[in-house]
């Protein structure tokens, strides 16, 4: 740890410190936010949502808005465990896995990590011409200003600063409530979705409804979430003491990011209603057919959202992928530095970036079945990744008094088990087509 680091981190620390001596608890509450609230509302990105407005517009509102409540508190579950390892080990996830379980199963978890990483960020991008083209943007216009508004985001050399500035960005996402509202919808049907529910889609769980399903699985949970939060409570600098405001941002999170999802998808529920199948027209053309029903100015919003999600995912996502590799590699790799003192953590950043948003530039890139994919792929992968995740959380000399309790450990064992679950149904009905359950 480099002398900015510490001079960084004793400021941010003494800031802390203060409102706590004075019980400024709003003020206290500002200064310890960020990593739960960006995490969760980074989660709700560009295949996210696409996933969410492809569940509105072939389901309705009647199937999925409870089960995205769901997944919010299965992702809740897992990120929580992620506050108490950071806030604990003062390591990232990373380094604790090579630590406790030696280079091979370590290569193994950042396999897993860097190749969902990659993935999710390309369809970051494809979010961000999808929503460019409503405004007759064109991709190669689009794709270079993006790359480089995220890179402008790392130019303040300071966690504190970057972690404000994207969370403003991120807070965007609850453009969709508003969209939501505007597509008038039928309000004591979404409350009676709640009370009456449907567990499976018409047809069963088919290979169609599966992807669906899974996607929406994938789109609050997957391995990029566990690296990037545990990652910034770290560079944040949140102790022991700070693991409570910690938890309470995680759940903020969640909640934000649950209204969101569940705005997206009554939001796109119009096309539901007028019997428009989402088949017929491509992820980046859902602005557009969703204008004669919410307007002009909520195809609008809806587009914004789009692209926000996608620049808000693509710079946690790339944070997420570098600070796994400064920690693997025992380099320098925190926000509070420069780029002279962290070459290594920023050239990783700028290059997957760089590269994620130049594939997408390739003509004739299957762009929407990239965005569908991505999420199954992410909850496939999942499993190995909480593995990880249950294994160090209960290791008494990592997390001492702070350890899971056992039903904290039952409630993530499930979480693991639904997903392998999910998981296995899919291979069924990718193996036997005519499977339906």
């Amino acid at each position: 740890m480099n002398a900015r680091e510490n001079t960084s981190r004793a400021l941010d620390r003494w800031k802390v410190m203060d409102a706590k001596t004075k019980g400024k608890y709003a003020r206290l509450l500002w200064l310890l936010i960020g990593p739960g609230v960006l995490v969760m509302l980074g989660e709700n990105d560009a295949p996210s949502m696409l996933s969410y407005s492809a569940s509105g517009s072939q389901y309705g509102i009647g199937v999925f808005l409870p089960f995205v409540v769901l997944t919010f508190l299965m992702a809740f579950v897992v990120q929580e465990i992620t506050v108490r390892l950071g806030a604990v080990s003062k390591a990232g996830h990373a380094e604790l896995i090579y630590k406790r379980f030696g280079r091979f199963w370590g290569n193994f978890a950042m396999i897993d990590l860097i190749f969902t990483n990659f993935l999710t960020l390309i369809t970051e991008f494809v979010g961000v011409v999808a929503g460019a083209s409503y405004f007759h943007i064109s991709k190669f216009i689009a794709i270079p200003v993006a790359i480089v508004i995220i890179l402008l985001a790392y130019s303040f050399r300071r966690y504190w600063s970057w972690e404000r500035i994207t969370m403003a960005l991120a807070l965007f996402n609850l453009v969709f409530i508003p969209i939501a509202v505007l597509a008038h919808p039928d309000w004591s049907a979404v409350g009676k979705s709640f009370l009456t529910f449907q567990p499976f889609p018409a047809g069963g769980l088919n290979n169609n409804n599966l992807v669906i399903f899974l996607s929406d699985i994938g789109a609050t949970i997957t391995p990029w979430m566990l690296f990037f939060q545990q990652g910034a409570v770290t560079d944040k600098g949140l102790s022991k003491h700070d693991i409570r405001h910690g938890q309470l941002d995680t759940l903020l999170g969640a909640i934000l990011a649950t209204l969101a999802a569940v705005a997206c998808i009554i939001a796109t529920s119009p096309l539901f209603i007028h019997h428009m199948n989402s088949a017929s027209f491509g992820a980046a053309q859902f602005a557009q057919a969703l204008q004669p029903y919410i307007g002009r100015t909520g195809s609008t919003l809806f587009a914004l959202g789009i692209m926000e999600a996608g620049l808000v995912a693509a710079t946690a996502i790339s944070t997420s992928s570098a600070y796994a590799y400064g920690e693997v590699q025992r380099k320098n790799h925190s926000l509070n530095s420069s780029f002279k003192e962290a070459k290594s953590f920023y050239l990783t950043l700028f290059a997957i970036v760089m590269v994620a948003g130049g594939i997408v530039l390739i003509p004739h890139f299957p762009l929407e079945w990239v965005v569908l994919i991505v999420n199954v792929i992410a909850v496939l992968t999942m499993p190995p990744a909480l593995g990880f995740l249950l294994l160090l959380v209960n290791d008494k000399e990592i997390m001492g008094e702070y350890r899971n309790k056992a039903w904290a450990n039952t409630l993530a064992i499930s979480i693991g088990v639904f997903i392998c679950i999910a998981g296995i149904l899919y291979a069924l009905t990718a193996i036997f087509p005519n499977f339906t359950l």
